[in-house]
């Protein structure tokens, strides 16, 4: 992991920690051409060079969420646009088990979209 990556990681409280390096494992687990960037100060994660998703947490709750670059374009009950143009985020309760099937069927709506 590159020494940026490493650092977001690390200044994490837990639970967002943990949270945020499952998340981690998942996606890039989800397909052999997606690769981790550290890019606007936050682990984004991109489909053979374009951006797919990246990780953040929401200012007030300070909970993890994924948000998805094009999740406009997604069709999906879980993801939420709020005031967002292009992307939609997918909430994530640090102190509950991640749902894992969750994350990887939007991930390949996304995917599919890049193909």
């Amino acid at each position: 992991m590159l020494s940026h990556l490493k650092q977001f990681y690390d200044r994490q409280p837990e639970p967002n920690r943990c949270c945020f390096l499952a998340i981690r494992q998942i996606i890039l687990s989800a397909n052999e051409h997606l690769t981790e960037e550290y890019k606007y100060g936050l682990p984004f994660f991109y489909y053979k060079g374009r951006g797919l998703c990246y990780l953040w947490q929401d200012k007030k709750t300070r909970e993890p969420y994924i948000g998805f670059a094009d999740g406009g374009l997604i069709e999906h009950p879980m993801l939420l646009k709020g005031d967002r143009k292009r992307m939609k985020i997918l909430e994530i309760n640090p102190t509950t088990d991640i749902n894992k099937e969750l994350i990887l069927e939007i991930l390949q709506l996304a995917i599919q979209l890049r193909n």
